[in-house]
């Protein structure tokens, strides 16, 4: 296969990426949500923390080691569960407290939430094993041996895949930005937003471990 072809399979993986991504998940659930109430910082943090998270995917496919989530599947349910379990807890905190919307401005932004939020991006990322299961099986079906080098190919595959979340969650915390800075021109309705955007990391949790186990039941 000749570079021309090799770059235009890429724009078909890339297609392919994308397509994946614009579904409603466990990443895109946080990011909206620490968007919404801790402001764009947090939410560019968070998106962040997923994109690393996307880089080690990456690498687990490339290495093979989705092959354990795959035929192991006590470990895919394990990690499913893990996920869901952990995001269910942070829906569960917005919706019992209630949190309003935090003031506005980078002055008021405390570097500490956006660690914070980095790492519940990170690891919101690292136990979803769909996103493991997906790599193993897509990368096989864009991987080629008469073109350029395997680990060149899998660097190029692994920019697509971070740049694509980058455009696509990067979006979703500017829009969501926006309707936080039009909640704060209305303060009765901060307090049942946060209770929503907790209600549906919940329901996000929810719908995970329903897959996890409908699969884990199925023959």
């Amino acid at each position: 296969m000749d570079s021309v072809s090799h770059f235009q399979h890429l724009g078909l993986f890339a297609l392919v990426v994308l397509g994946i991504m614009v579904l409603p998940g466990l990443d895109m659930a946080l990011i909206l949500g620490k968007t919404l109430t801790e402001g764009r910082p947090s939410g560019a943090a968070a998106t962040a923390g997923v994109m690393l998270g996307g880089a080690v995917h990456v690498l687990v496919a490339m290495l093979g080691l989705g092959l354990l989530l795959t035929h192991a599947r006590w470990a895919y349910q394990g990690l499913l569960l893990g996920g869901a379990v952990y995001l269910a807890w942070i829906g569960w905190t917005l919706w019992r407290d209630g949190a309003l919307l935090g003031d506005l401005g980078a002055a008021h932004h405390q570097p500490r939430q956006s660690w914070r939020a980095g790492w519940q991006g990170l690891l919101t990322c690292l136990l979803n094993p769909k996103a493991y299961v997906f790599m193993l099986a897509i990368f096989p079906q864009f991987l080629r041996t008469d073109g350029l080098p395997l680990l060149l190919q899998g660097v190029l595959m692994g920019a697509i895949v971070v740049s694509t979340q980058a455009l696509v969650y990067g979006g979703l915390v500017v829009g969501a930005g926006s309707l936080r800075l039009a909640l704060h021109r209305h303060p009765n309705r901060q307090k049942h937003m946060a209770q929503l955007v907790g209600l549906l990391l919940m329901a996000s949790a929810l719908w995970t471990a329903w897959s996890g186990w409908h699969q884990a039941v199925a023959p």
